[in-house]
């Protein structure tokens, strides 16, 4: 396959692999969002402790979605250690989110119903990018790429019809030609013609 063959379909995987995690995260931000509003609402837990709680709703459901979707085909053999860093770097992702909202309630005193939710989205936009980084690289680890066997059909050093199965020559019976075939040049052989005159 050529180069631009190659990063054509690195980049056709990559956009599948956004695709899909597109696709949780948004499931996930309906979930965060929800959760927000109607502990908001019917609550009188403080915006951004709520906003927290909801982003932990979120955080466990994305894991199967990630898990059992996006990243269905990466490593699954150490899924405790899977686990534990999905969870370190989802309670990064959460401190990055939540700090926004956190800045603007209580920084600004933006916390009116919509300045909340604004400001819960622009950290869930943020926090996703350190996300995507992470787990992709960290959490759900690509299998190692199989190197694809040396064709063992023929000997190394040799080429196919420089010997016939017996062991004799396939080149005319021209001692040395297969060498010279091997190096990808042709040599001519002189033919040794008989003394037309007898002595």
């Amino acid at each position: 396959m050529s180069e631009r063959g190659a990063l054509r379909a690195r980049l056709e995987l990559l956009a599948r692999e956004v695709a899909k995690f597109g696709v949780v995260g948004a499931v996930g931000l309906v979930v965060n969002i929800g959760v927000s509003n109607l502990l908001w609402r019917y609550t009188d837990i403080p915006t951004v402790r709520a906003g927290l709680l909801a982003t932990v709703v979120a955080i466990l459901g994305n894991y199967i979605g990630f898990r059992y979707w996006t990243y269905r085909d990466r490593d699954k053999s150490g899924r405790t250690r899977e686990l534990t860093l999905f969870l370190l770097f989802s309670a990064a992702g959460a401190v990055i989110e939540t700090g926004v909202l956190y800045t603007a309630t209580y920084g600004f005193g933006w916390n009116s119903p919509v300045q909340s939710n604004v400001f819960k989205i622009l950290g869930i936009g943020i926090a996703t990018l350190f996300r995507f980084w992470s787990y992709r690289t960290w959490v759900f680890k690509a299998l190692p790429i199989e190197k694809a066997a040396p064709d063992e059909s023929v000997p190394d050093g040799t080429v196919p019809g420089d010997a016939a199965s017996d062991g004799t020559p396939s080149d005319g019976g021209v001692p040395g030609a297969g060498a010279f075939l091997k190096q990808g040049r042709t040599e001519q052989v002189p033919r040794v013609e008989a003394d037309s005159v007898r002595r």
